[in-house]
């Protein structure tokens, strides 16, 4: 039996023996223990959870969604900010017709997919992944944005942490991307507190800050900012339509996260669109209310946005009760729920790469699920592409913000379009009549009318919100998504035609078995001497082929003599097989062997598959194998560019127990 390679330590007479440390025990350690296929159920999430898993996004976008606004109505000077809270209404009765709009498409799309599923099943192919694109942005930008936020959020309570915003920002993504690698459900009980205790923090400001307000129970009024400030620029007629339209499209980052749920809704347990639903219903209570609520607090407060200076929500939070216990949990679970809003981007692109992956229109390994029922290359994948870009932007959430938006806005659009679509379908069945559209099963609705009415409004505002945020955030940055969207369209084609191409290939259906290569009676062995290990592989050869050629390259005259001499040792094994030597001058021994093979499968066995016998050396410690030449890992990664040739390794294990 062979035993595990151990580490020994000396102590005078007594030796003790420690088994090596292997990476599939580190990966237990980090990741935890493996779970069977039939725990993916369990692994469900049920609506307490989810909420802290999906909306956590939605919910902490209120952190910045009503600073979003005024940081464009103060270019208006400060008498500007007054339409804050116009604006804000505006965007949650936005808020509220697009959750109505998912909710009909958690009903009629419980597999998932949301946007994506929606456009492709109504609107096409194109449109479709026109849409998945945008959301993989608008993924990858929740987790850059969600964790620079967090970094505000903690950098206006701590001013001297300002300059390791980034390292902060990274180590926010690697915790979060770690603890969705140990599992769905375990990410959502530990998410569960931070969600939780930002929402009742941020509710007892708000209350606080009215009962002030309406001057209840004789408290104190609350404190007005005096501080006026000058317009950047004045405004009038069109130009100030234009600029309440930018501030109208800031506010909408508050939208952001609405559609996770619906990507989702295989994640829910039981029965999964009654358990999605109600969680987006919760989710959009919270979310306006606590938008509303700062929104009219900002507004009342005559608070003033600072350029990478302290948070609205701070200063809201400060001056409506004070620096004590109830400023720093606000603020800590400010930071903690910003950062964890990324969780809502690990949930979903992962899940959305592999639907887009099932479909071949990305590499098919983000299909695969990791250990703890997760698609782990998914997340690891997602907080690579999310930590370049808060390198890129220094962990400045503001200046992502126009790219932020225009992958959510470009979904929500598509999505309501292809919802009042399906909604037209709907209205032409009969009552009790059913249709199978491809990806769903509608029947007839009776309210078919003023739902689609809602899907076309969503459509128009949404689009037209896309169509203000590119138009005024083009050279701030906006322009990298107008560029990425079709290219990200264009590779998910090539990847799709990749794969049409590698299953017409491998297709048997109309195979003639008369076009199967025939396997040459050959078999080759690359040796730089001999030893146990080519022994090894000529003993393999002679078991698969009449025809086994022992092929060295001899660099003098003197390795040609040493290599014949020691042929002739083993005559047991050598004998009846063929060595072939190969001179040459130079140092580098790969070319002759690859050209023997070359030559072998042109002029002898011309389209025949010739088979290469490789011995490898694999000693037992990994970092060990780093001081053996790796000829024979060179070697078949260059012949493995030959179609004619069949590569067979033959590891010859070596027990180190030094």
């Amino acid at each position: 039996m062979l035993m595990a390679p151990q580490h020994a330590i000396t102590q005078g007479d007594y030796t003790m023996r420690m088994p090596a440390i292997k990476a599939r025990d580190v990966r237990r350690f980090l990741i935890g223990e493996r779970f069977p296929t039939s725990y993916e159920l369990h692994e469900r999430l049920d609506t307490m959870r989810a909420l802290a898993v999906f909306a956590s996004d939605a919910i902490s976008s209120n952190a910045y969604a009503t600073e979003a606004i005024m940081s464009v109505l103060i270019l208006l000077g400060s008498a500007a900010l007054r339409y804050t809270l116009p604006l804000a209404l505006a965007v949650a009765s936005l808020i509220l017709m697009v959750v109505y709009s998912y909710i009909q498409t958690i009903y009629h799309y419980p597999s998932g997919g949301g946007a994506y599923m929606v456009a492709k099943d109504n609107l096409g192919r194109y449109p479709s992944l026109l849409a998945g694109a945008a959301l993989l942005i608008d993924y990858v930008m929740t987790v850059a944005v969600s964790s620079s936020a967090g970094v505000r959020a903690v950098t206006s309570a701590f001013p001297e942490a300002t300059e390791y915003r980034v390292l902060i920002a990274l180590a926010a993504i690697t915790l979060i991307a770690w603890i969705n690698l140990r599992g769905a459900r375990e990410s959502g009980t530990i998410f569960a507190v931070p969600t939780y205790a930002f929402v009742v923090g941020a509710v007892v400001v708000i209350l606080i800050g009215l009962v002030r307000h309406l001057g209840l129970f004789g408290t104190a009024p609350l404190p007005v900012n005096a501080t006026t400030t000058p317009p950047v620029r004045d405004a009038t007629g069109l130009a100030l339509i234009w600029l309440l339209l930018r501030a109208f499209s800031g506010g909408c980052t508050a939208l952001t996260g609405i559609e996770a749920i619906s990507n989702g809704v295989q994640a829910f347990k039981p029965p999964e669109a009654r358990h999605a639903t109600h969680t987006m219903i919760a989710m959009a209570i919270i979310a306006v209310t606590l938008f509303l609520g700062i929104s009219f607090l900002a507004t009342t407060m005559h608070l003033t946005p600072e350029e990478l200076g302290e948070s609205i929500l701070s200063q809201l939070t400060r001056l409506v009760a004070g620096r004590g216990w109830l400023y720093y949990w606000v603020q800590v679970f400010t930071a903690l729920i910003l950062f964890l809003a990324a969780n809502t981007g690990f949930q979903d692109f992962p899940r959305l790469s592999y639907i887009l992956a099932r479909e071949g229109f990305m590499p098919r390994w983000l299909q695969n699920r990791g250990d703890r029922l997760v698609y782990s290359s998914g997340i690891v994948a997602l907080a690579l592409l999310s930590a370049g870009l808060v390198l890129l932007f220094r962990a400045d959430e503001i200046a992502m913000l126009p790219l932020y938006a225009l992958g959510v806005m470009l979904s929500f659009c598509l999505s309501q379009a292809g919802m009042s679509h399906l909604m037209a379908r709907v209205g032409r069945l009969a009552p009790g009549e059913s249709l199978n559209t491809g990806a769903t099963i509608v029947h007839y609705e009776p309210n078919w009318r003023w739902k689609r009415a809602l899907n076309i409004a969503g459509a128009a505002i949404t689009g037209a919100v896309f169509v203000v945020l590119v138009a005024t955030k083009f050279v701030e940055g906006a322009w990298v998504v107008v560029l990425a969207l079709p290219v990200i369209v264009y590779f998910f084609e090539r990847i799709h035609r990749h794969y049409g191409r590698v299953a017409q290939a491998l297709s048997v259906e109309r195979l003639d078995e008369r076009e199967l290569n025939v396997i040459a009676d050959v078999a080759i062995v690359p040796i730089g001497d001999i030893h146990r290990g080519t022994l090894l592989a000529l003993q393999y050869a002679r078991r698969i082929a009449s025809d086994v050629r022992a092929v060295c390259v001899a660099t003098s005259p003197e390795a040609r003599a040493r290599v014949e001499q020691r042929w002739r040792r083993f005559p047991s094994v050598t004998g009846g097989l063929e060595l072939v030597v190969l001179d040459y001058a130079y140092r580098d021994l790969l070319p002759p062997l690859v050209d023997y093979v070359a030559e072998l499968s042109a002029n002898e066995y011309p389209g025949r598959l010739l088979t290469v016998v490789i011995p490898e050396f694999l000693p037992a410690n990994r970092l060990a194998r780093l001081l053996h030449n790796q000829t024979a890992s060179f070697l078949r990664r260059t012949l493995r560019e030959h179609p004619d040739v069949i590569i067979i390794d033959v590891p010859i294990h070596v027990q180190d127990r030094g």
